[in-house]
């Protein structure tokens, strides 16, 4: 008769006799043998226990991913559908986590939120990942985390090529516009603070409104992030007539924004991130989108890398200049 260790063994593909020598030998194994098979057959969800985006997700099969719907080139709506240069860096960590979670049929559900909405959105469960262009600063860290940069940007003022606006001196008694929400919005009202410039500013609900305002000479300026100012530009009417001016107000580096309550989840985005930097993805896709046409309209902004982020590359990390 076969002893019940030796028939589980060789159930497992080991043929070992049941000697009395063996036997603490075999007891030692089996017990090894169960802990090894009930570890490879432990449910996704149960893997997951720890991090509670990854158990909801685990659960529903879906990853929701807040985006935008003007934030060319990171994040933009086009024939209906959110594309970009973060949207696509979300989605690699879609597919590590299809691997992660054993769910190769996870499903994306994406969630458009606007620059006064997204905090609120990563902080009230609406969304895992928040893809766009939002800027790792100290007040913000202090209801989210930030994953590693993957642009890093300035903050100028674009205005109409015949205004002779250059500089923020020539602001004097303009209207200034900006995108409620957003950290360029708090600069603009930063430098108007003593009201010696007698600036108006006003607020756009997003980055398309605050271009239309300076197109339908409703706005002076409209100060934000330069790549956006380029990308709303390139894709105007008539480019020419819009100028960025060349001053730099701030520095902004772009990341990911994720839940600050999961630190395994942000573990599972960083490691994915870092990898796709290390194996050039992340290179790849910044050629896709900064320096090829993209839609709608099959514009190349043709932005080479910045230093800067080049730099950041080298030694990515979530730490950030405030």
């Amino acid at each position: 008769m076969i002893h019940p260790v030796c028939r589980r063994l060789r159930g497992a593909g080991l043929a070992i006799s049941p000697s009395p020598v063996r036997l603490p030998l075999l007891l030692l194994l089996s017990t090894s043998l169960t802990f090894w098979l009930a570890a490879v057959a432990r449910p996704a969800a149960a893997q997951s226990d720890g991090s509670p985006v990854l158990h909801r997700i685990a659960q529903t099969g879906v990853l929701r991913i807040a985006h935008r719907e003007s934030s060319v080139p990171f994040s933009f709506v086009a024939d209906g559908k959110p594309h970009g240069y973060a949207v696509d860096l979300c989605l690699r960590v879609a597919d590590a986590l299809r691997g992660a979670l054993a769910l190769p049929a996870l499903k994306v559900e994406f969630v458009p939120v606007t620059p006064a909405s997204r905090i609120a959105a990563i902080v009230d469960g609406k969304a895992d990942l928040e893809c766009g262009s939002t800027t790792n600063n100290r007040e913000r860290r202090e209801q989210v985390a930030f994953t590693i940069p993957h642009y890093i940007a300035g903050s100028r003022m674009l205005v109409k090529t015949g205004s002779g606006i250059r500089k923020l001196g020539d602001l004097r008694g303009k209207t200034v516009v900006s995108t409620a929400g957003t950290t360029s919005l708090a600069v603009v009202r930063q430098i108007n603070g003593s009201g010696a410039m007698q600036i108006r500013v006003v607020e756009a609900r997003d980055h398309a409104e605050a271009f239309a305002m300076v197109e339908q000479d409703k706005a002076d300026a409209f100060v934000m992030d330069d790549v956006l100012l380029y990308g709303l530009r390139a894709n105007s009417r008539n480019p020419a007539s819009y100028t960025v001016t060349s001053e730099l107000l701030t520095i902004e580096p772009y990341a990911i924004m994720l839940s600050k309550q999961d630190a395994e989840f942000k573990r599972l985005v960083d490691k994915t991130l870092v990898s796709a930097i290390y194996s050039l993805d992340t290179q790849k896709l910044y050629k896709k989108w900064f320096q090829s046409p993209i839609p709608p309209h099959g514009v190349n902004l043709d932005i080479p890398m910045s230093y800067l982020l080049r730099d950041a590359f080298k030694f990515p990390s979530d730490k950030v200049a405030d």
